[in-house]
C-alpha cells in the first residue's frame, strides 16, 4: 500500500494512461519472485498528514498490507495553518495503527520545498524551518515504531537537477528511480525478501533547462496563484517576520520557537526527540548519504 502525497502518487514520472512513481518501481522488486507482490496506491495530489490519517488509512488497513509506504508533509507545510502538533499526530496514529498490524512501514526525511523551488531567503527560511520540523516528527515517529527510513533530505541525488521534474517539487523519472532503489537498499538492509533493484536506465527523456521555464512560465504561475488566498498573505506575514529579526541578528529566536514547538509535539506523544543517527529498531533500516 502507498499512501501520502503527490509524491509517492508518481508526478514526475509520467506513463501512458497516468504516473507510475517509485512506489511503482519498487513494489516491482519486492517478494520472493519479479512483480509478486501487488500495489494499491491510494496517495493523493494535495493530500495533507491529516488527509492520510482520516481516509488513506482506513482503506489500507482494510487490505491488511504486508507493506506500507507512509510519505506525507511536504503540503502541510504550504499551508497558512500549519501546526506541526497536529502533523505529529496524524503520523503517529497512521504509523503506529500500521505497526500494530504487523506492516513493514516506509518512511522519508523530506528536502526543503524553499531550497527546491529557489525561493529568495526570507520566504525560503520559514519554509525550512517547517519542514526541519516535520522531519523531525517522522524522524521520530519512524524510530518509535521501528520503520524503514530514508535520510532523503540529506541524500546528494536531492542536490542534482537532473532529478526533479519540470516542476522542482516533484522527482523526474530518474529521481523516481532513485528513491525506489534507496528503499530497496533498505528493505534488503533489513533483512526483507527483494529481488534485483530497481533499474537506473530511463524509459523517457530527461526533463530539459528549456521545458523548466517553460512551466514555471505557465503552470507554475497558476500552481502559486492557487494558494495565494492561503499561503502567500501568510508566507509573506512570515518573510516580514524574518526579515526585522535579520535586521536585529536575532534569527535565532525563530529557530528557538520552531525546535521547541517540534520538541513540545514530540512530547505530547510521548515519542521523545529523533536520534540523530537512530540505530535499526525492531527490523528497521535507515540509509544515510
Amino acid at each position: 500500500m502507498a499512501l501520502g502525497d503527490s509524491l509517492t502518487e508518481g508526478l514526475g514520472d509520467p506513463v501512458p494512461g497516468g504516473w507510475r512513481g517509485w512506489a511503482a518501481l519498487l513494489a516491482a522488486t519486492l517478494g520472493e519472485r519479479p512483480d509478486g507482490v501487488p500495489l494499491v496506491n491510494l496517495a493523493q495530489s494535495g493530500a495533507l498528514a491529516s488527509d492520510v490519517a482520516e481516509r488513506q488509512l482506513p482503506a489500507a488497513r482494510a487490505l491488511a498490507p504486508r507493506y506500507v509506504s507512509l510519505i506525507v508533509g511536504a503540503n502541510d507545510t504550504l499551508r497558512a495553518a500549519f501546526a506541526i502538533e497536529r502533523v505529529a499526530a496524524a503520523l503517529d496514529r497512521a504509523h503506529g495503527a500500521l505497526s500494530a498490524d504487523g506492516a513493514v512501514v516506509l518512511t522519508a526525511c523530506l528536502p526543503d520545498p524553499g531550497r527546491m523551488l529557489g525561493l529568495p531567503g526570507p520566504l525560503a527560511r520559514p519554509l525550512g524551518r517547517r519542514m526541519r520540523a516535520v522531519n523531525t516528527v517522522v524522524h521520530a515517529v519512524s524510530a518509535r515504531y521501528g520503520g524503514v527510513h530514508l535520510h532523503l533530505a540529506d541524500h546528494p541525488w536531492t542536490a542534482e537537477r537532473g532529478s526533479w521534474s519540470v516542476d522542482r517539487l516533484h522527482p523526474s523519472e530518474r529521481g523516481h528511480r532513485l528513491l525506489a532503489r534507496g528503499f530497496h537498499t533498505a528493505l534488503a538492509a533489513a533483512g526483507v525478501p527483494v529481488g534485483e533493484p530497481p533499474a537506473l536506465a530511463l524509459d523517457g527523456r530527461a526533463p530539459s533547462r528549456a521545458a523548466s521555464v517553460r512551466w514555471m512560465a505557465t503552470k507554475g504561475t497558476r500552481w502559486v496563484a492557487a494558494r495565494c488566498t492561503d499561503l502567500l498573505p501568510g508566507l509573506l506575514g512570515l518573510a516580514l517576520t524574518e526579515c526585522r529579526h535579520g535586521l536585529a541578528g536575532s534569527g535565532r529566536l525563530l529557530d528557538a520557537a520552531a525546535e521547541g514547538a517540534t520538541r513540545g509535539a514530540l512530547a505530547a506523544l510521548g515519542a521523545g526527540p529523533a536520534p540523530k543517527d537512530p540505530a535499526p529498531v525492531q527490523g528497521a533500516a535507515t540509509m544515510a548519504g
